[in-house]
């Protein structure tokens, strides 16, 4: 009986110590879990490197690791991985994860872009069902590195493949004999410049001096239009003066003239009434009087005096005649 006693008193003690150091386990767990912050991170591609215990970095200091990896149930293109990081990491708004992989074939979450004086990544209180579907909160995702190269690989192959078709289709037989011909051609023409490098040359020299000439020209037009706006200011200035004065004694002459005739407008229009009819009477008289002397003149001339006074003698008759 004693020795029955005896193996139920240690089985008791042994049961206490078991649940005394599970309890004790638990309570470290918990006390180690109390200083880490659990985050979801969707990641929209290959997570293949990645592993459950991978490690998280924040700006390349070792501060998590990789909890738990799945399919999205909601949407499968995105994969769910759930990180634990330090308390004292500064996961803040504006953080980023990415997949950083490695040649080695093992790949980790990088954290990184913390702003100073940001506040940290929350569960929004008001949307927190869509935002932290799991209860935790989200950190963004960016592309970048080797992740980045092995998602745009399919299309990078896609237009390498339609690049080598169209460079293909390009170098044809008759493509290629084209080419042939530009290049004999250019060759020729390289060859005709090279003869004729002397011609070219001296035509670059004489070009060379006709710009030449062509500057001391623009530079003695320079001086002479100085010269001649000196001569312009000095000479012509005094000439318009002068000029000025003649058309002011030229304007005074005028407004004299001008009232001269209308002081004389009264005597002029008596003078077209009047005496114009009486002066054209005397010269009609005149020209008359003139005819007549005229005829007395020549009668005089061809029969002498006696023809002005007496009548003409007619010729003496004689018979036979």
């Amino acid at each position: 009986m004693e020795t029955r006693s005896n193996h139920v008193l240690v089985g008791s003690v042994v049961l206490i110590l078991l649940a005394v150091l599970a309890l004790f386990t638990v309570w470290i767990a918990r006390l180690g879990g109390a200083s880490e912050k659990e985050y979801d991170i969707f990641f929209k591609q290959s997570v293949d490197g990645l592993a459950k215990g991978s490690s998280v970095t924040f700006s390349g200091v070792p501060s998590g690791q990789v909890k738990l990896i799945q399919l999205w149930k909601n949407d499968p293109q995105f994969v769910r991985v759930r990180i634990t990081v330090n308390e004292d990491t500064p996961v803040l708004q504006g953080t980023t994860a990415t997949i950083q992989g490695s040649f080695t074939g093992t790949s980790t979450v990088s954290l990184d872009g913390a702003v100073k004086g940001a506040p940290p990544i929350t569960c929004p209180a008001n949307d927190a069902a869509n935002q932290c579907p799991y209860g935790v909160p989200v950190i963004p995702t960016r592309t970048g590195g080797l992740g980045a190269l092995l998602n745009s690989a399919p299309q990078l192959l896609e237009r390498l493949s339609t690049l080598t078709e169209r460079l293909t289709g390009l170098v044809t037989d008759k493509n290629q004999a084209s080419i042939a011909g530009i290049l004999d051609n250019t060759n020729r023409l390289s060859r005709a410049l090279a003869d004729r490098g002397p011609e070219i040359a001296a035509t670059l020299a004489q070009t060379r001096i006709a710009v030449q000439q062509a500057g001391d020209a623009a530079a003695k037009i320079g001086d002479l239009a100085a010269t001649t706006n000196g001569l312009l200011a000095e000479d012509v200035k005094p000439a318009m003066a002068n000029l000025n004065q003649a058309i002011s004694a030229a304007k005074q002459s005028a407004d004299t003239l001008n009232a001269t005739i209308g002081d004389a407008r009264p005597g002029l229009q008596s003078l077209s009434k009047q005496t114009a009819p009486e002066l054209a009477r005397l010269i009609h008289d005149l020209r008359q009087m003139t005819d007549a002397l005229t005829s007395v003149a020549e009668r005089v001339d061809r029969n002498g005096a006696g023809s002005v006074i007496g009548q003409q003698r007619l010729p003496d008759y004689k018979p036979g005649k």
